[in-house]
């Protein structure tokens, strides 16, 4: 028989209304072409045509004047090919040019969904039985591109959750690449991306056994010149690409949780950035560091990766190496074992493995941890989020995929000490979709992220169907009961 689950009457929608202004460029030839037509146009029609654009868009995006002129200045190449100074241009003709390669980006209005749930840092002015958290969703927008977007909300001490209603705006973070690159570790990576073995060996002779991204950027500029066609030259393309998916993002200081996204930024995760699980990972001297993984995706290729902050400003981000870092559903425990880091993967695609590491973004030796037993997850079984520790083991949610491709939760008890053991595995799912969850842009899908404990109730957000967001609770001594009736899986 299955557990008693409640679910609460809280729906969070897309809401297509929620647009950032992003950079539009149709290549090189059809850029130039804008730009002279719009330096044919006197400054009086210049300033007749931008100050309307000002005056409308200033009302739907934070400073529209600092957004235009960023993308004004991204052509600074194409106004030198055309013997454009580019310091001559008055302040509204480049307001002009940088509307012309500026459109606006709902990034939910297709779908809202897969969350998962940390703490916020702020706890302050709560009330006992009070929690304040912060909550990851996948967003989709045009052409089904995902992107990582945030809500903070509260938990009261019945367990009401309020979702805080999203600000007026939304901001892309300041890119901004400092890394000095492995170049053991950035080549294994560079092969597993299919790029050309030649093109490989000849970068990696030029290279010091730790680079940085400007020295690498000279290198494969200078090659691509001696290259014979384009396609030998896009092959070098491939290295920084592969180059961009390191880098660290910064918002402003004056943006709420509600405004920042994370949105594609290196050429490999072009297509989406899916499905973040966020923990709070607690560190050996008591801190706590929030980490994220999550899939790139590019159209063809998936490229595992981590995600690191302290304060949700400042984000850290880099793919993750080795044998075990493979496909999708990498969970990290919140809290080191036995002095290693340990993770859940799902490597095969349709298993759930483990393996630990003493580096954070290495992870080789995977162990097989779950197969599918039950007929509801049969087609594969994975993770639903990082593990929670409780004093009976860690609870993992799951997820089973059976007939009809219907996705459903589950939950699995591990040894706390030793979690290659499991201690227990529902035999019946926790969660499965209703009528009122199972339409959506992909029907009778149920899925997690993430869950938190709080009043000791198990606490559920999970997208509904690839659209929107709910939240489920469970009661945690009845949930431990059940696991420990049903034991391990047979």
């Amino acid at each position: 028989m299955r557990l008693s689950i409640e679910r609460k009457p809280v729906r969070v929608n897309p809401d297509s209304k929620r647009v950032i202004a992003r950079f539009f460029f149709n290549g090189n030839d059809r850029a130039k072409e804008v730009i002279q037509r719009v330096m044919e146009v006197s400054e009086d029609v210049a300033f007749s045509i931008v100050s309307p654009i000002l005056q409308e868009y200033s009302k739907r995006h934070r400073n529209i004047t600092r957004v235009l002129n960023r993308h004004c200045s991204k052509l600074k190449p194409l106004f030198a090919e055309l013997s454009i100074d580019f310091d001559t241009l008055t302040v509204y003709r480049k307001l002009l040019i940088g509307s012309y390669f500026t459109h606006e980006y709902s990034i939910e209005s297709a779908a809202f969904f897969n969350p998962s749930i940390v703490d916020d840092p702020d706890q302050s002015e709560l009330e006992d039985g009070e929690r304040r958290v912060i909550m990851s969703f996948r967003a989709v927008g045009e052409g089904h591109i995902s992107s990582i977007t945030f809500r903070r909300a509260l938990i009261d001490k019945n367990n009401n959750i309020t979702v805080i209603p999203a600000g007026d705006y939304i901001d892309e973070a300041e890119i901004v690449r400092n890394a000095v690159y492995n170049k053991k570790l950035f080549f294994e990576k560079a092969v597993a991306t299919q790029i050309s073995i030649d093109v490989l060996h000849d970068v990696e002779s030029k290279l010091d056994h730790h680079f940085e991204y400007t020295t690498l950027r000279r290198i494969i500029l200078d090659s691509q010149k001696l290259q014979e066609n384009d396609m030998q030259r896009l092959e070098y393309d491939k290295i920084l690409w592969l180059a961009d998916s390191y880098y660290e993002i910064v918002f402003s200081l004056d943006t709420d949780i509600s405004d920042r996204v994370i949105f594609p930024i290196s050429e490999y995760e072009r297509k989406g950035i899916e499905d973040a699980r966020f923990v709070k990972f607690t560190n050996e001297d008591g801190s706590s560091t929030y980490y994220a993984t999550y899939t790139a995706y590019d159209g063809s290729l998936i490229m595992p990766k981590l995600l690191q902050t302290k304060d949700f400003y400042d984000f850290r981000i880099m793919p993750l190496y080795g044998a075990g870092a493979q496909n999708k559903n990498l969970a990290l425990f919140p809290r080191k074992i036995n002095g290693r880091f340990a993770m859940i993967s799902r490597i095969d695609g349709w298993n759930n493995y483990i393996m630990y590491s003493d580096k954070i973004n290495i992870w080789e030796k995977p162990m097989l941890l779950q197969q599918p037993q039950f007929a509801w997850e049969f087609v594969q079984i994975g993770n639903c989020g990082s593990p929670i520790e409780t004093e009976h083991g860690w609870i993992v949610i799951t997820h089973g995929v059976g007939p009809m491709r219907r996705y459903v939760l589950g939950a699995s008890l591990l040894k706390l000490d030793d979690p290659t053991v499991e201690i227990g595995r529902l035999k019946e799912p926790l969660l499965i979709p209703n009528n009122d969850e199972r339409e959506g842009y992909v029907p009778n899908v149920l899925y997690s992220c993430g869950s938190i404990i709080h009043n000791n109730k198990l606490i559920i957000p999970y997208g509904l169907s690839d659209y929107s967001t709910s939240f489920a609770e469970v009661n945690m001594d009845e949930l431990i009961g059940k696991l420990l009736e049903d034991g391990p899986a047979k």
